[in-house]
């Protein structure tokens, strides 16, 4: 199992042993009665909220008792000053005497203008910044020189706060960061589906670079938006809008790239397309040249073009993962302390029950139930029981999400993200996954193979989500008798 790469800032090192966490610094920041700390040691102490282990109040609990035991300054011994000058909160002193949500404040006041002239949704934004759990995560994200500039423009008026304004600057995620946080918290109206706006804002962008061509731009506009756009724009609580926006994108950028071939390569235009050409095309190149099939076959079906063949291009192997190595990846991971818990829970999730990452990415809290004597997640139609080694850790999770200090706290996802309102994408769980040495189509494989031989397809199809006809496929492979199985339909190439 691979590690994954150690977050924040790396530590120097030294020859002085800090008396908390034992690693060499070159220097201490402070001696407190439990000994010498370094600085990281220092920061994590004074942000630290629990109730004292000697008095009971609920405060700053810097201190550490013999055992280990969170405890106050007043019962530790601290003499450190740790109140803000302003607010008077007990907290880390981080700049002139000042904590640092109302550093914080200042600092946004000072930026953004609020009452030059006047705008109450500017001035909700700074509460709403100077509100989060951690506002020491918002100074730091200030300090990114793209979202530096974005509140210096949004301060001087020169960025309203539109989404037209936000669709005029260039493509960042410091700028959709901001965008989405607006809609969450209802200083932007909604736009639906914010994979579904980026994907109409890059359509555009594309379509605009394609002018200058329009014997290309023609038809690379119809199929965008006659086919993609159009079945995008239906409703449907089910799509995976991720993957359905990828594919159109990859669609739209190969069909170009096909009529920017046949421009340049034969000087002909799709208007007069041969059978040879595609041929030649297909059979040089990458195996993404085969994604043009839909483009091709959408023109024939609107009677636009007449019809070519394509040969549908299926997967020569269905990758397997043996059993035994699934259960040692279970094992591992239950092990692995050093893995951040959301990425253990979400793995245990795939490695359990195989159901596709979007939907563990999409599991809401309403989602889990941890009370006995029936834990359940569900997934699919009927709650799926989870194993009892599972649930310290799920527990552990639930009482901690990651993500929950900034702008997307009180989230309802079980795995929030770090845009406000947004849970965990699914690209960024597979990566987590495949750090932790997962083959994620291989294991769910496997994971599949191995619940076939024990559940009935048509059960296994309604705690997973599943069709039954996929569970069907994936029974047949473990050679499970079929008989009270309907028909496997295998589907049209």
């Amino acid at each position: 199992m691979t590690d994954p790469r150690p977050r924040g800032r790396p530590r120097s090192t030294g020859t002085l042993e800090c008396a908390r966490c034992s690693n060499l610094v070159p220097k201490f920041r402070v001696h407190w009665p439990d000994g010498a700390i370094c600085g990281a040691c220092f920061t994590t102490a004074a942000r630290t909220y629990a109730p004292c282990a000697f008095c009971g109040e609920h405060r700053l609990v810097p201190g550490r008792s013999s055992t280990g035991a969170h405890i106050c300054r007043d019962c530790a011994g601290i003499t450190t000053k740790l109140d803000c000058d302003q607010c008077g909160r007990e907290a880390e002193r981080l700049r002139g005497g000042h904590c640092a949500r109302c550093v914080l404040t200042h600092d946004l006041e000072r930026i953004l203008n609020p009452s030059s002239p006047p705008d109450l949704r500017i001035k909700r934004l700074i509460t709403t910044l100077a509100a989060v759990p951690r506002p020491e995560s918002i100074l730091t994200w200030m300090r990114h020189p793209t979202t530096a500039d974005l509140l210096a423009r949004i301060g001087s008026r020169e960025l309203h706060l539109s989404h037209p304004a936000f669709d005029a600057l260039p493509p960042s995620r410091s700028a959709e960061h901001l965008r989405e946080m607006l809609v969450h918290h209802h200083m932007l109206p909604s736009r639906g589906d914010p994979r579904l706006a980026r994907f109409e804002t890059w359509l555009d962008h594309r379509l605009t670079t394609l002018q200058p061509m329009p014997e290309i731009h023609a038809p690379i506009e119809q199929f965008a938006r006659w086919h993609h756009l159009r079945r995008l724009r239906v409703p449907d609580t089910g799509r995976n809008m991720d993957n359905a926006t990828r594919t159109a994108k990859q669609e739209i950028t190969e069909a170009t790239k096909f009529l920017t071939w046949l421009r340049t390569e034969h000087h002909t235009t799709i208007a007069h397309l041969r059978q040879a050409h595609l041929d030649a095309y297909l059979s040089e190149g990458t195996t993404t040249r085969h994604t043009i099939r839909n483009f091709i076959q959408w023109r024939h079906r609107t009677g636009i073009a007449a019809r070519f063949t394509i040969r549908y291009r299926t997967a020569r192997t269905t990758p397997l993962a043996a059993s035994t190595t699934r259960l040692e990846l279970i094992r591992t991971t239950i092990e692995a302390d050093h893995i951040t818990l959301s990425t253990r829970i979400a793995a245990l999730l795939f490695l359990l029950y195989g159901v596709p990452v979007r939907k563990i990415a999409e599991l809401t809290l309403d989602d889990i139930t941890t009370t006995p004597p029936r834990p359940t997640v569900r997934i699919g139609t009927l709650p799926a029981p989870l194993p009892e080694p599972l649930l310290p850790l799920l527990q552990q999770h639930l009482d901690s999400r990651a993500n929950q200090k900034t702008t997307n706290h009180d989230s309802h996802w079980l795995f929030p993200g770090t845009r406000a309102g947004q849970h965990l994408t699914e690209q960024t769980l597979m990566q987590r996954l495949r750090k932790l040495g997962i083959n994620i189509q291989a294991i769910r494989n496997a994971a599949l193979h191995d619940l076939s031989k024990e559940i009935d397809a048509a059960s296994l199809a309604a705690l997973l989500g599943y069709t039954p006809n996929t569970m069907n496929i994936h029974a047949a492979r473990a050679a499970i008798p079929m008989g009270s199985y309907p028909a496997i339909k295998h589907p049209k190439r």
